[in-house]
C-alpha cells in the first residue's frame, strides 16, 4: 500500500517535471509524510532524526515560486481526476447523488512575523475582528463527502497594484477549466457554492462569461428585494418569509421565491432555517431557473471547505512552519502534499472509516518514521 501511493506522487512528478530536483521533491514529501507522525515543519523533523535541520532547508530553497505553484495545481488537478472521472461516467442520478461542486472561500491565517510573505491586516470569521495573517483563497472539490483543494493562492495587498479578491478568482477559475479541458472534464459542468463576500453584479457576469451555468451564493442581510409589491431589506424578509416544513430533498424548513432587486433584476431566493434562531438566504446567481430542493442539494455541500481549513489549521498545524519570503508557497505545498497522501490513505480499506487524526494516531503508534523514511526515500539528506 505505501509503495504504492508513494510512487503515485514520483511517478507523476517525474512525468510532468521531468527536470525537476528529485532529491529536493524526496525532502518535500518526507515533510508531508512526516506530517502524519506529528512533525510539522522541518526543524522539528531534523531533530527527531538527529540531523543538521539547515540540510533541509538547503533542499527547499531549490524551488522557484513558478515551481511551487505549478506542482500544486498538477497534483491536485490529477487527484481529482481520479475521482471525477469515473463518475462523470455514470447517469445523471448517480452523479448528482455524489454531490459534486466547486466550494470557494477564504481563510485567514493568524501569523506576527514582519518577514513572511502576504502578512497583512484581514478580516477574521473565527476572531471576528481584523487580525495580523495571511489571507489563504481556496477552490475546493466536493465529490462523495470528500474535499480534493484544486486551487489556493494567498492574497496579497501589496505590489504595483491591488488585485482583489473577485480578479483573483476569476484567473484560478480559468486557470482550472484550462487545466481539466486538458485531462477531457468540462469544470464548468460542477455548481459554483460561493459565501457572501463574493455578491456583485459583475462578478456574476464575468463568472457566466467563464461558462459556469449554476451558482449558488450566499446572500447578505442588508440587499434589498421586491417579493409580491414589498420592498424591503433581506434581514426583515428572513423573518417574515414563511418556511415549511422539510420535503424531499430538503432536510430543512425552507421557501424558495421569486425575488427583484435594484442591483440582480430578477433573482430567486431560497429562505432556509438552520435553528430556531439562525435563519438564511441564498441567492441563484445561474443563468437558468433551479428547483429549491436542487438548490439545497448544491449548498450542503459547502460546509466541506471548512472541513478543509481544519485540516490545514489544526491537524496540519499549518502555523507552525513559517518559512520568510518565497518560503510561504513552499510551506504551503508541503501542508497540501500531507493532505493529499491522508485523503488517498483513506481510500484504503483498512483506513477507510477512520478520521485523519485517527490515521495518524494509529501510524505513529504502531510504525517507526525513521524505518519509513529509510525504506522509501533517499538516504542522503536523513544521514548526518
Amino acid at each position: 500500500m505505501w509503495q504504492q501511493e508513494f510512487t503515485w506522487f514520483f511517478a507523476l512528478f517525474h512525468h510532468e517535471f521531468r527536470k525537476g530536483n528529485l532529491i529536493a521533491f524526496e525532502v518535500l514529501m518526507a515533510l508531508a509524510l512526516a506530517h502524519i507522525f506529528g512533525f510539522y515543519n522541518p526543524k522539528q523533523l531534523a531533530d527527531f532524526l538527529g540531523v543538521p535541520h539547515q540540510k533541509l532547508y538547503v533542499q527547499l530553497k531549490d524551488w522557484s515560486v513558478y515551481y511551487l505553484k505549478e506542482m500544486l495545481i498538477r497534483f491536485m488537478v490529477k487527484l481529482a481526476v481520479e475521482h471525477l472521472k469515473p463518475v462523470l461516467n455514470k447517469s445523471a442520478s448517480t452523479q448528482s447523488r455524489a454531490g459534486m461542486t466547486l466550494s470557494i472561500d477564504n481563510s485567514v491565517i493568524d501569523r506576527f512575523g514582519k518577514l513572511l510573505r502576504c502578512t497583512w491586516s484581514w478580516y477574521s470569521g473565527r476572531y471576528h475582528k481584523v487580525i495580523r495573517g495571511q489571507d489563504l483563497l481556496g477552490i475546493v472539490l466536493t465529490i462523495n463527502q470528500l474535499a480534493f483543494p484544486l486551487h489556493l493562492l494567498f492574497c496579497s495587498t501589496q505590489g504595483r497594484y491591488n488585485t482583489n479578491k473577485a480578479d483573483l478568482l476569476i484567473s484560478m477559475l480559468s486557470h482550472l477549466k484550462a487545466a481539466f479541458n486538458r485531462e477531457g472534464i468540462d469544470l464548468t459542468k460542477i455548481p459554483l457554492t460561493m459565501d457572501s463576500w463574493f455578491v456583485s453584479q459583475p462578478l456574476r457576469e464575468r463568472l457566466h462569461r467563464v461558462g459556469f451555468t449554476k451558482i449558488i451564493i450566499a446572500g447578505k442581510s442588508n440587499y434589498t428585494f421586491t417579493i409580491d409589491g414589498k420592498k424591503q431589506d433581506a434581514s426583515q424578509w428572513k423573518k417574515d418569509v414563511v418556511r415549511h416544513a422539510p420535503t424531499w430533498g430538503i432536510d430543512v424548513p425552507s421557501s424558495r421565491v421569486q425575488g427583484d432587486s435594484p442591483t440582480f433584476g430578477s433573482i430567486t431566493l431560497f429562505f432556509f432555517q438552520k435553528s430556531t434562531t439562525r435563519s438564511y438566504y441564498l441567492m441563484n446567481f445561474s443563468p437558468v431557473s433551479m428547483r429549491g430542493a436542487e438548490i439545497w442539494h448544491i449548498w450542503k455541500q459547502h460546509h466541506l471547505i471548512e472541513y478543509f481549513w481544519k485540516i490545514l489549521k489544526s491537524i496540519f498545524h499549518i502555523r507552525a512552519m513559517q518559512l520568510q519570503g518565497d518560503g510561504l508557497y513552499t510551506a504551503w505545498l508541503i501542508k497540501v502534499l500531507a493532505s493529499m497522501l491522508a485523503i488517498r490513505l483513506q481510500a484504503h480499506r483498512p483506513f477507510s472509516k477512520l478520521t485523519i487524526t485517527q490515521i495518524m494516531r494509529h501510524l505513529s503508534r504502531d510504525h517507526d518514521l525513521t524505518d519509513w523514511l529509510t525504506t522509501h526515500f533517499h538516504v542522503a539528506f536523513l544521514t548526518t
